[in-house]
């Protein structure tokens, strides 16, 4: 009896190894498809997360430019229809005065940069 006894106890020894090992397998096969699986879809994804990026970042430039077309567009507008700021625009660029009209400009002070002390 002691002979059947082990050979049944290394038998049930052997198949426990064994559906460990198919359990470890189907692991490791379950891990290898996920990460096959993210392999394929993580190039795309960056790509993705890069373009909206760069979407950002060309709609701030087109919000710019529009701001800056609107700014100009006013300026024409004021330019063609308003002769009080025509003139200003026309005096102040062309450095023009009326008769008898004195001009005071002031300028801002420049910064000259620290000279070394001699030593």
């Amino acid at each position: 009896m002691d002979a059947t006894g082990y050979g049944d106890f290394r038998a049930r020894r052997e198949a426990t190894i064994w559906q460990r090992m198919n359990h470890v397998l189907r692991v490791l096969l379950f891990v290898a498809v996920w990460l096959l699986i993210i392999s394929f879809f993580l190039p795309p994804y960056k790509k993705l997360n890069q373009n909206r990026g760069e979407i950002d970042q060309l709609q701030a430039q087109l919000n710019e430019q529009q701001t800056l077309l609107a700014r100009q567009t006013k300026q024409v507008t004021l330019l063609k229809s308003d002769p009080t700021y025509l003139e200003t625009i026309a005096r102040d660029s062309l450095e023009l005065m009326k008769e008898g009209e004195t001009i005071f400009r002031l300028e801002s002070r420049r910064t000259e940069p620290k000279r070394p002390s001699p030593p």
